[in-house]
């Protein structure tokens, strides 16, 4: 049903539209109060659209610091849903098509471009069969539930009220885990399903939250740490509602997901192929993934043959930072001394996660060398090791973007897991990439641009985000942070972005086998077993995605080096970094664009 205020938009947007768009043999110029109340009428069409899109998933709404909705769990899984996301996805694109895209100002341009293109490539996507792979290391709703119910994460829990509204959540899990199970069986039904290996490493991380004590539940984590300021009847009826709604419904629940992972679904996985292509219509699937993750019309097998010459490339990089060093020796022989070598491993996760904290300072201080001081974030962030019930399986650092109330900071999870894999001189290019000025930096400004629609400040494009978080390791020398390891540590970092452009298009277009990849990658680059099991299964369960780091990354310097040639002795890194930030997350097309005009407008 179309609500009175989608009725008094869809008729205010259609005379804007007279007024625009009408045909006459010499077209008159819009006035500026037409041209005004056009954008007008798509920012409430944004607004609207993103109102909806929150209210049909919670979860994402409550990750968006948008609490309403904290109490519900809908099975997203299921072919209502599906289909209520199809139709909410077209009657919006519909609506916003029929504007006059020419007659809009810049930043109105912006918006309906990536508007329109974000809703093209949703409703490609409902194309293809994700629903039926609901599950695999990755993308686990089980645990991604635990962490929401551990406290330490989007879900609040600071009144009792917040208590209450997770206990509905919590009540509704088992129905998910049932749409889960489903989905996955008729993924069975149509041979669509995982590869073996990757639900093996699921099923670990299922396992560690059937606990026997529901005091050691991460469910019940809230319990254990109730505010002070709660009365002793509330804190004994909380703990007993949760102590209840853990053992009655999460537990039984995920005991059956894990029993059916286990003794129906394993002996059904893929074990002789690992991507997309093994799948009915995989091959579709995996050119829209590439399509989607890197804004680009590049195919498969071109780049799949980038990836080789960056490979090459950076090699020869590595090769001048043996120079510096004064090591003698092969690359592979250098590549065995850096990864065996005493002097760079940690001797405790606490040694290492407290050498991240000390060089995200030291970046601090630096940050106005190559950033406008307005560039900067106002939100803090912090660094944080990731949990152990999914260290294993987890890469070797991620982000997480501060919530919109202030209340939650910018998170870097570092991978604190077996740390003869952690060298030390991973930890500068890591933390540029995932803090500061890499993804905390580009995302929590992006948050903080309140001139954007919502749907562009909560947005992104994946391509441009990673792009800009690989280009950000770049700047250590000019920030002055870059020791000569350092400096290897970001072309290793660097290495395997262009390593994930060969194997990912093997795995899922030229069908390479887990042990092709992990092969390829003992070849090329340092690395210890237990990070390139990590990197191959990550792969593996994310098609496509490892595609945006490189390929963004090559599309920001290229766009640097035509900006300095152009402006010559003109040319600020400062006022670069800022146009390509201004916008939020474009895709790469747009942004080339934007800055090709900005350049056009300084000369």
């Amino acid at each position: 049903m179309i609500s009175k205020s989608r009725l008094i938009i869809i008729a205010t947007c259609s005379s804007v539209l007279l007024a625009l768009t009408a045909c006459s043999p010499e077209p008159q110029k819009p006035t500026q109060t037409q041209v005004n109340d056009s954008v007008a009428q798509l920012n409430a069409l944004y607004d609207e659209y993103f109102a909806a899109a929150i209210e049909l998933e919670p979860l994402r709404a409550t990750a968006l610091g948008e609490y309403q909705y904290n109490n519900l769990l809908p099975d997203t899984l299921s072919s209502e849903h599906i289909e209520r996301k199809r139709m909410l996805e077209d009657e919006y694109l519909n609506s916003v098509k029929r504007f006059n895209i020419d007659l809009l100002p810049e930043q109105a341009k912006l918006s309906y471009q990536i508007f329109v293109r974000d809703r093209e490539m949703s409703i490609e996507a409902l194309k293809h069969p994700s629903h039926l792979m609901p599950l695999n290391q990755f993308y686990n709703i089980a645990n991604q539930l635990a962490m929401l119910g551990s406290g330490t994460s989007s879900q609040p829990f600071n009144t009792r009220h917040d208590y209450e509204m997770w206990a509905e959540r919590m009540r509704a899990i088992p129905g998910v885990l049932n749409g889960v199970i489903r989905n996955m069986r008729e993924g069975m039904n149509q041979d669509i399903t995982q590869p073996r290996i990757l639900m093996e490493r699921a099923l670990d991380q299922i396992d560690a939250h059937l606990v026997d004590d529901v005091a050691n539940s991460l469910f019940f984590q809230p319990i254990n740490n109730l505010p002070e300021s709660f009365s002793e009847q509330d804190s004994l009826e909380l703990s007993q509602l949760y102590s209840d709604l853990i053992t009655e419904e999460v537990l039984p629940a995920y005991q059956q997901l894990r029993d059916f992972v286990e003794n129906e679904y394993l002996p059904e996985a893929r074990t002789e192929s690992y991507g997309l292509s093994g799948v009915p219509g995989g091959n579709d699937w995996y050119a829209y993934n590439v399509r989607w993750r890197t804004t680009t019309d590049l195919t498969p097998d071109e780049i799949h043959n980038i990836g080789l010459a960056e490979v090459a490339r950076i090699h020869g990089e590595i090769n001048g930072v043996m120079n510096d060093v004064g090591f003698n020796g092969s690359l592979h022989e250098f590549f065995a001394f850096t990864r065996d070598d005493a002097q760079f491993h940690y001797g405790s996760r606490e040694e290492m996660l407290a050498d991240y904290q000390a060089f995200a300072a030291s970046v601090e201080e630096r940050s106005e060398r190559l950033f406008f001081a307005d560039m900067l974030p106002k939100a803090g962030y912090e660094i944080r090791k990731i949990e152990e019930f999914r260290e294993r399986s987890a890469s070797s650092g991620s982000y997480s973007v501060p919530s919109e109330d202030g209340s939650r900071p910018g998170v870097f999870y570092l991978n604190t897991y077996n740390l003869p894999a952690r060298p030390t001189w991973a930890k500068a290019a890591l933390t540029l990439h995932e803090a500061i000025p890499g993804h905390h930096y580009q995302l929590a400004l992006q948050r903080e641009m309140e001139n954007l629609p919502d749907f562009r400040r909560f947005g992104g494009e994946t391509a441009f985000i990673e792009g800009w978080g690989l280009y950000a390791e770049s700047l250590g020398d000019e920030l002055g942070v870059y020791t000569p390891y350092d400096r290897y540590g970001a072309y290793i970092a660097e290495l395997w972005r262009a390593i994930r452009l060969v194997v990912d298009t093997g795995i899922h277009s030229k069908g390479w086998s887990r042990q092709q990849v992990l092969d390829y990658m003992y070849a090329n680059a340092p690395v210890a077993e237990a990070r390139a099991v990590s990197e191959a299964e990550r792969f593996m369960a994310l098609p496509g995605q490892a595609l945006a780091y490189k390929i963004g990354q090559l599309k920001i310097h290229e766009l640097r080096t035509f900006v300095e040639t152009e402006l010559g002795s003109e040319f600020d890194v400062r006022e670069f970094h800022r146009q390509v930030l201004r916008n939020g997350a474009l895709p790469l097309s747009v942004l080339e664009v934007q800055i090709e005009q900005w350049v056009a407008q300084q000369q």
